[in-house]
């Protein structure tokens, strides 16, 4: 079960004011829980550091608030999410990673350009490709990391959640990503995750189901509603209980540190070459945030005796 919208607005409209975050809710007494999710702030400023086309801005929009909600769910505080969608199309590969609270993305092709679709939405599913898989890798702080894989639907990214989700957690779920572009600037973007859980009784499915059309297009709807008046509204008779509400911001983790550890990664033979073939040093660029970080030539030799330490 899914839906995915995502539009290109051709109005000019400021931002919605809003902060982004995830609903934690149940529904029918408890036998659905479900992942509100707003996170316009969160794509807009991942569209602003990858430079990103509109068509580019909604496949990792909704990749990205994907990823947020499977990272909301995680246990432990140390605990993170990381999730690659390489499908064979012109975008190239995704790779996104949340944790409890925060998310960060890369795209390879983030200046990718294609015509609407005929129905005038952006080809999100033809940038993305369905050639290839999903996959799903959880850090619980566990000696083994949780991996799922499960082949793409059809690169619209929602359906593939969906997909992942059944095939991989055996958890039936009802997926629907949406982002309103306007040229450079993303005026709405939210996410909706809905999970019946074991025993319940197929008319609450059915209901679900009957529902689905109206958070369809939950992208134009969160531009004039926030989360909270929306919940209410699709969820009438199905006695929606808001248990908590978590932050959500795009941030990347990364720091001089971190960069200098995965020089030493590299290994001594690696960081011989650099030192000999590079005359100003190196430069490492971080896929999430493009932060830059520069090690001249005393730091490479620096780190290269750690490495051989």
């Amino acid at each position: 079960m899914m839906t995915t919208k995502d539009n290109q607005s051709d109005s000019p409209m400021n931002p919605l004011d809003r902060e982004d975050g995830i609903l934690h809710i149940t529904l029918a007494e408890g036998l659905v829980r479900g992942l509100l999710l707003t996170g316009t702030k969160t794509v807009q400023e991942a569209a602003r550091i990858h430079q990103t086309t509109p068509v580019v801005t909604a496949a990792l929009g909704r990749m990205l608030m994907g990823t947020a909600m499977l990272g909301t769910m995680l246990k432990g505080e140390q605990s993170s999410v990381t999730v690659s969608i390489d499908g064979g199309g012109p975008i190239g590969k995704m790779i996104c990673v949340g944790d409890a609270q925060s998310v960060r993305g890369s795209v390879d092709h983030p200046g990718l350009e294609l015509p609407l679709r005929r129905d005038g939405k952006l080809s999100v599913g033809s940038a993305v490709g369905s050639e290839g898989r999903i996959s799903v890798v959880k850090d619980l702080g566990l000696k083994t990391p949780y991996v799922g894989q499960v082949s793409l639907v059809s690169g619209e990214i929602a359906e593939d959640f969906a997909s992942y989700f059944v095939q991989s957690e055996q958890s039936p779920s009802l997926v629907s990503l949406g982002v309103l572009v306007a040229q450079d600037v993303v005026l709405a973007a939210g996410g909706v995750l809905l999970q019946p859980l074991p025993g319940c009784p197929d008319s609450v499915i059915d209901q679900l189901e009957l529902r689905s059309p109206l958070f369809g297009d939950i992208s134009r709807e969160l531009a004039h509603d926030p989360m909270e008046v929306l919940m209410k509204g699709w969820f009438a008779g199905l006695d929606p209980v808001l248990l908590e509400t978590t932050p959500l911001s795009y941030q990347c983790h990364c720091s001089r540190s971190r960069m200098e550890k995965a020089l030493i990664a590299l290994g001594r033979e690696e960081l011989t070459r650099m030192i000999e073939d590079e005359i100003d040093g190196a430069e490492l660029s971080c896929h999430f945030c493009r932060a830059r970080h520069h090690f001249t030539t005393q730091d490479l030799i620096r780190l290269l005796n750690k490495a051989t330490q």
